[in-house]
């Protein structure tokens, strides 16, 4: 049952991913000017979805409790963007975390490549009833690289068009708001208790190099936030299902390093060493 519901979720997430892309692909025919209203409606998702050489990880939302818990956990996004997360408590307020996220997808008219590595401390504490709610706040470095390929398909086969390579650092600043076992979700005669957070983080992108068909071209930056959402449902004491949902927002118009891509996940977390918050 609880299967049949994640690949429900992703069939829905998939279709309209689809449709995302056909409005994508199907952007410079001309009856899609005829209405100006679907025109915007068009072009902010083409640039919302489809034009950023910066793919978001998923935010380490790790929910700690006290000192010695350990944190892991894998996401993958439709895109195929795989993600995956670590934390460790080294005191009952500090924490370290690491980060990293790689994807490689290829298809017919582009090609996409990232390879993403992050560290980061924090603070974290427990608060209200049972000690249930957690706030983390973290701040942390990252680096990464990105290539992308552009190909026309001819009768001889694929021919490479444009070839944009990119190299970046990033720092970010998140904060982390979440709730332990808040209710549950009754399958089958048996309870399996829901976790429910939020995180919102802040991260500056900025390109170390840049080129187009071995040419060096002007760098880019650009300040992000990026809010997310995700609930967790435990299949053991330690395991937990997370569905994530959010979105980028770019503060700064730039043709390449765009809020082009949001975060839609599934995944698996695991917390070793911490309290049970009853």
């Amino acid at each position: 049952m609880v299967s049949f519901k994640i690949n429900e979720i992703l069939q829905r997430l998939f279709l309209l991913k689809l449709k995302f892309s056909q409005i994508c692909f199907n952007i410079n025919k001309p009856h899609m000017f005829k209405n100006p209203w679907l025109t915007g409606i068009s072009l902010l998702f083409v640039f919302s979805s489809c034009s950023s050489v910066y793919m978001p990880n998923v935010p380490n939302t790790p929910m700690l409790t006290k000192a010695g818990e350990f944190h892991g956990g894998g996401h993958i996004s439709l895109k195929g963007n795989i993600s995956a997360n670590t934390a460790y408590a080294i005191s009952d307020h500090v924490a370290i975390m690491a980060n990293g996220s790689i994807m490689d997808n290829n298809h017919r008219k582009k090609d996409f490549k990232q390879i993403l590595l992050e560290g980061g401390i924090g603070y974290f504490d427990t608060f209200g009833p049972d000690k249930r709610r957690i706030l983390e706040v973290y701040a942390g470095y990252g680096i990464g690289n990105t290539d992308r390929t552009y190909k026309d398909q001819t009768y001889v086969g694929p021919v490479i068009t444009d070839v944009q390579e990119v190299s970046f650092n990033k720092f970010f600043m998140q904060v982390n708001y979440s709730a332990k076992k808040k209710k549950d979700l009754r399958l089958f005669g048996h309870k399996y208790p829901l976790n429910y957070g939020t995180a919102l983080r802040i991260s500056h992108v900025g390109m170390q190099d840049f080129t187009r068909n071995g040419v060096s071209q002007p760098l880019e930056d650009n300040i992000f936030l990026e809010p997310i959402f995700f609930t967790r449902m435990y299949i053991s004491k330690t395991a937990q299902l997370q569905y994530t949902s959010g979105s980028t927002f770019g503060l700064i118009n730039r043709d390449y390093l765009t809020a082009g891509n949001s975060v839609f996940t599934i995944g698996v977390v695991f917390n070793v060493g911490g309290a049970n918050g009853k």
